[in-house]
């Protein structure tokens, strides 16, 4: 993906366009930390808005994107079914405790959080519901394997838009990548900068020398050139605006190679491929 800036956009398998480059909610405090963080990231220019209720900071995100200013078209609200929420019946209701948190009439992207044993399904059939009734613009999944992506697509022919997963070059999940690609389903990296645990090996600070960038912004135009839609959290203004600041190189392919070496598998969380059934 080429001639990328703040605004691109990718359109997802059901014709909607959503923004390749977002900013993330994920341990934000509730309050003012989230209220100013997406406050201050709207302002930098990021449109996609990434929350979920496990976050438990929906209300403060939706009154940050009710006092911008900002056309709510303009802007991409994601939010996540949480793993005690599952079922039908269940599934439907978070939704609309989320949409009242939120304090939106319409979610952009609604996902399944996790791929919960037993009732993913019958949570799967009611997103479906929402996106018929258009209350959402588009439904997807998180953390999802292959083997949980085949479950859905083998379903009725409704698939999944995106899947949100951890990733970065040192969680490159090259075989779902390729995988999710041959569905059209879209690849949406969490943790990109791995929480912040490779931030400082020190080859991949020699990659980020090289371009005058911090180890960071080489790790998100990593991605981005791979057309993977990124989400990246922080509380600090500045970072804020760093991250935001990967638009104005490009990485070279010798040196993409060299950072898809970086692979190890690492896992800053809870390891879905543990979940095999």
């Amino acid at each position: 993906m080429e001639n990328l800036d703040l605004d691109t956009k990718i359109e997802l398998n059901n014709g909607v366009k959503m923004p390749v480059f977002g900013f993330g909610t994920f341990r934000a405090k509730s309050g003012k930390e989230t209220y100013n963080s997406v406050s201050h990231a709207l302002n930098v220019g990021y449109r996609l808005i990434d929350t979920a209720t496990r976050y438990k900071n929906e209300s403060d995100v939706g009154k940050a994107i009710n006092d911008s200013g900002i056309s709510r078209d303009e802007i991409f609200v994601t939010t996540k079914l949480w793993n005690s929420d599952h079922g039908y019946s269940s599934a439907l209701k978070a939704f609309d405790t989320s949409l009242k948190k939120l304090g939106l009439s319409y979610i952009d992207l609604y996902l399944i959080h996790w791929p919960v044993k037993g009732l993913r399904m019958d949570s799967w059939r009611a997103l479906k519901e929402l996106l018929q009734k258009e209350r959402c613009r588009a439904i997807g999944v998180s953390n999802y394997t292959i083997n949980h992506i085949k479950e859905i697509t083998d379903d009725d022919g409704v698939i999944p838009a995106v899947n949100q997963v951890e990733f970065s070059p040192y969680t490159y999940q090259k075989e779902l990548l390729d995988f999710l690609n041959s569905k059209n389903i879209k690849l949406e990296a969490y943790s990109p900068l791995t929480k912040g645990f490779k931030l400082k090996d020190p080859k991949l600070i020699e990659i980020a020398e090289k371009y005058s960038k911090s180890s960071a912004q080489i790790l998100l135009r990593w991605a981005l050139q791979k057309s993977i839609i990124v989400i990246v959290k922080s509380s600090h203004p500045q970072r804020i605006e760093e991250n935001a600041n990967v638009f104005n190189f490009q990485i070279s392919s010798d040196d993409m190679l060299i950072l898809d070496s970086f692979d190890e598998n690492l896992r800053t969380g809870w390891d879905p491929t543990t979940m095999t059934s």
